[in-house]
């Protein structure tokens, strides 16, 4: 996995973003079993054959359930309640040279061709890329690459007081990347959904 940026070829690390406590899923939705195993470790075994690095990104209190032989990134104290976006600073704030493939762990439709899809568009010309729902003019911005050009952009906009990642990509001018499937952009937020995601997911 190369990220090519600002002319030098750059690594590129996976970052699983856990998030907190979902209030409508009533728990962990990092913890949640689609595919045989919680999800922030089926992603992160996903990213490892397309990354040269894979962290999972999380809180210190889920960061102490984590078995050891996964890498973390916790969320630095400094950044408190200010949702994704702390994920991605702490993360350039460890890595501050790397590109990171940011993804979230409720997406459980999300397949290893999606990931390569989304590495292969990257090019020397843009900061970032994302998948897009195209219909309801949504960009993902946590089914995205930020390359390491975007840290001090990020940490600029963060000291601005928006700790929205969706105005940071429209900021840089993210190249928006349309799915084969828009399936693949479902999150899954309450206990109905997930139990109709497992029905679908058997099928499959």
């Amino acid at each position: 996995g190369r990220c090519i940026a600002m002319g030098k070829i750059n690594q590129l690390f996976g970052l699983v973003v856990c998030g907190g406590q979902s209030s409508r899923m009533g728990t962990d939705k990092s913890l949640i079993v689609y595919h045989g195993k919680p999800q922030r470790y089926y992603l992160y075994e996903m990213l490892e054959s397309l990354c040269d690095q894979v962290h999972i990104s999380c809180n210190k209190h889920q960061a102490s359930s984590i078995p050891e032989h996964y890498r973390v990134i916790p969320d630095h104290d400094n950044y408190k309640n200010i949702g994704p976006m702390a994920a991605l600073l702490s993360a350039f704030e460890k890595y501050p040279d790397v590109c990171f493939l940011v993804l979230g762990c409720d997406y459980p439709f999300i397949k290893k061709d999606d990931l390569a899809r989304l590495i292969e568009a990257s090019n020397s010309d843009i900061k970032a890329l994302s998948y897009y729902d195209p219909e309801n003019q949504i960009r993902e911005p946590l089914m995205a690459i930020y390359k390491s050009e975007c840290a001090p952009l990020l940490i600029s906009q963060y000291e601005a007081g928006n700790y929205s990642l969706n105005d940071f990509l429209k900021s840089v001018n993210a190249l928006l990347i349309i799915p084969e499937s828009i399936n693949i952009l479902k999150s899954i937020d309450t206990p109905e959904a997930y139990l109709k995601t497992i029905n679908e997911l058997q099928k499959d």
